[in-house]
């Protein structure tokens, strides 16, 4: 989360080296060209577009109970990609035929995870907000956690996608876009193999040069956040909404579907109209919770 007040497996791998040592370099580049541009499956494309709700579920609780009864009325659902079982997926998939995506975080590390030993050796500062530490995704030895172990690891139980959360951290570690934006193409092209989605959150300027890997993005803190400074849930200013507004319209003309999170102490107030409508007059699926997303709604919030 980003809230800031201030600024063939069959073939041996020699087989294949060896195999592609005949090809010239230049249809060798392009046969990988191609393989990087590859699209989620247009049913699912389709489905995503298509969505007209959504749940941001990463919090405690979130997959506690009757899945297929909580979830099904809502189009796109996120949960912890970590913790989800393949029952958990396919019950929620079950219940309304909804999409259900990964949350992955991938530009912080996570004392919690069960790859913190593995990725431990790529720390950078510590995130007070958030108990966790910026990554080197510049370190090879990163990204191939990602890819080779950790996404797979999710994609594996069924997930429709992906979705990742701190690729904006370029924001604050502008030395590390390069290695972002080789992860970002990397988990692109694994999920994209398998007809799957990708979404990201936040960083409207980092993010865009980014954009054809991604199918969706989430905004945060359209128009409600909170400040961790103060403690305290607050509303943000008419500019700072009206630029999120725009952001949003822009990766829609890019074609990618968008939803916004906002974050308020109670569902049941004012500030949920104002939050609803300010998202859905621009096009995004809106939602809102608590800052822990522990909060979950009976029914989804909908643009008229």
């Amino acid at each position: 989360m980003w809230f800031d007040v201030r600024p063939n497996r069959h073939l041996s791998s020699t087989v294949v080296r060896g195999a592609l040592a005949c090809i010239p370099p230049v249809l060798l580049a392009a046969c990988f060209a191609v393989g990087s541009t590859g699209q989620a499956t247009p049913k699912a494309k389709t489905r995503l577009a298509d969505a007209r709700s959504f749940v941001f579920a990463i919090g405690d609780g979130a997959l506690s109970g009757n899945l297929r009864r909580r979830y099904r009325d809502f189009g796109l659902v996120v949960v912890d990609g970590e913790n989800a079982r393949a029952k958990d997926v396919a019950a929620i998939q079950r219940s309304g035929g909804g999409l259900v995506l990964a949350y992955l975080d991938v530009g912080t590390i996570e004392d919690y995870r069960g790859w913190y030993k593995a990725a431990k050796p790529y720390r950078l500062d510590y995130w007070n907000d958030w108990g966790e530490w910026y990554a080197n995704v510049n370190a090879g030895g990163f990204r191939s956690l990602m890819l080779k172990r950790v996404a797979p690891g999710m994609l594996a139980k069924g997930f429709d996608g992906l979705f990742l959360d701190n690729t904006d951290m370029t924001e604050t570690y502008r030395a590390q876009k390069r290695g972002m934006r080789a992860l970002v193409a990397g988990l692109s092209r694994l999920v994209r193999t398998r007809g799957k989605l990708l979404m990201a959150q936040n960083g409207a300027g980092v993010n865009w040069p980014l954009r054809r890997f991604y199918d969706g993005i989430n905004f945060e803190d359209v128009s409600f956040g909170y400040d961790f400074d103060r403690r305290a849930y607050v509303h943000r200013s008419a500019s700072a909404v009206a630029r999120a507004q725009r952001n949003i319209r822009r990766y829609l003309r890019a074609g990618l579907q968008v939803t916004a999170t906002d974050y308020l102490a109670s569902e049941k107030t004012k500030s949920t109209r104002v939050a609803v409508r300010n998202a859905c007059s621009v096009g995004a699926l809106p939602y809102i919770s608590d800052i822990d997303l522990r909060r979950i709604p009976a029914r989804p919030f909908l643009c008229s």
